[in-house]
């Protein structure tokens, strides 16, 4: 992963091949099948205030910073809820929220191939938003996960003045793609709304969902095994903690990636529902610490990305909750 985008090229892009029958009904089915389920389980955004934002370089100063050491909080579907509170919404359930509209160039890929994604953030005036704050060192945060949780990225788009945001693509299996835009915008009179809006890619081709691994408490990962302790719950915040090791040994030269020594994306098996969580500011006895409450039952995929010598891994966990 890397943690800056290269502007999209002056030539167009070529038009992705025409997507089979059968994809497209499976991703008409999808849509409905999240529709459904937004009702119930609502938009939002979960982290944890150990890193601080900023705006950015062409936004007005304003004030969102989150003291290190704070408890989790959560951003709310509307973006105004700042309180520790012991449950979850799971956010990037739909296109829109609070007054801004995520809004897609294109929704259909070529697999395999690398593909310059495009998008907008609109706001209520049906104007493109220019002015974000920098969270965790970025202005958005871009998160792309198929549908059967067996492909996940974390991506920084770069923002062109008018407004559109682009960031090289590449969709390795065909089948349908979940794309996160987790960000905060500012308005006019320096107000931040932070949200986190979704929106589904295709990827032309013959789908072959991947069943979800087992739930297990250890992966691997280039070369590294990633052990976290403690039980994700419903209703409660719980501290979860993740060790990383090489040859047995505790690696004692995790990086801050982003601001922070570890970040954490959770996604719901089903809806992908989404959430992103940030750890405490120090490490905790060697352990990257997160404090983590989940919005429902259900199984769940975590995705712990860590840095070391300057690379960016990430290491995935399944995880059933009652």
């Amino acid at each position: 992963m890397s943690d800056t985008a290269t502007a999209p090229s002056a030539t167009p892009a070529a038009p992705p091949p025409p997507v089979d029958r059968a994809t497209l009904r499976l991703a008409a089915f999808v849509g409905g099948l999240a529709l459904a389920l937004v009702a119930g389980f609502g938009l939002g955004r979960v982290v944890t205030t150990s890193g601080s934002s900023r705006p950015s370089d062409t936004a007005p100063a304003a004030d969102h910073t989150h003291a290190p050491g704070t408890g989790p909080h959560d951003h709310g579907s509307g973006g105004t809820g700042t309180t520790a509170r012991a449950g979850a919404e799971a956010g990037g359930l739909g296109l829109s929220g609070s007054g801004y509209t995520l809004v897609p160039t294109a929704t259909e890929l070529p697999a395999g191939a690398r593909h310059d994604l495009q998008f907008r953030i609109v706001g209520a005036d049906r104007k493109p938003v220019t002015t974000f704050a920098v969270v965790h060192d970025k202005p958005l945060h871009l998160i792309v996960a198929r549908r059967d949780l067996s492909g996940y990225q974390h991506l920084h788009p770069t923002m062109a003045p008018d407004g559109t945001w682009s960031v090289p693509l590449v969709l390795p299996q065909p089948g349908i793609w979940r794309a996160y835009a987790d960000f905060t915008a500012v308005d006019a009179t320096g107000t931040q709304t932070a949200l986190t809006l979704g929106v589904d890619l295709v990827a032309a081709g013959t789908y072959a969902p991947r069943a979800l691994p087992a739930p297990a408490k250890e992966a691997t990962t280039d070369g590294f095994t990633v052990r976290y302790e403690g039980t994700p719950q419903v209703g409660a915040v719980a501290p979860v903690l993740f060790h990383v090791l090489r040859d047995g040994a505790p690696v004692t030269g995790l990086e801050r990636y982003l601001g922070a020594y570890g970040h954490l994306v959770v996604l719901r098996e089903g809806d992908l529902g989404y959430v992103h969580v940030h750890p405490e500011e120090q490490m905790s006895g060697g352990a990257v610490k997160f404090w983590l409450a989940l919005p429902s039952p259900g199984r769940y995929r975590m995705f712990f990305d860590f840095q070391v010598a300057g690379a960016v891994h990430t290491a995935g966990f399944t995880v059933t909750v009652a």
